[in-house]
């Protein structure tokens, strides 16, 4: 099964990006969607965003996933994407 983990944009190079789940970074590849700024959430999946979501949706997947994996923060469980 892939899983992809919704990250919010922390900066923007062209087309590389750092995002940020938890407090986890993680350098990924913009590559795959157009139009993204900075303070947007992405899907992330094998370190590229794969989809822009939108804030509501990457909030209710993030409270799903702590729900899913007993955390009380993501943080705790880490962000590997």
């Amino acid at each position: 099964m892939c899983l992809g983990v919704p990250m919010r944009l922390l900066s923007i190079n062209a087309d590389q990006a750092v995002a940020e789940l938890g407090g986890v970074r993680r350098d990924i590849s913009l590559v795959l969607v157009d139009d993204c700024s900075v303070g947007d959430y992405v899907l992330v999946h094998a370190g590229f965003a794969i989809s822009r979501i939108d804030d509501d949706i990457a909030d209710e997947t993030i409270s799903l996933l702590q729900e899913k994996y007993g955390a009380t923060d993501v943080q705790d469980q880490g962000a590997d994407s």
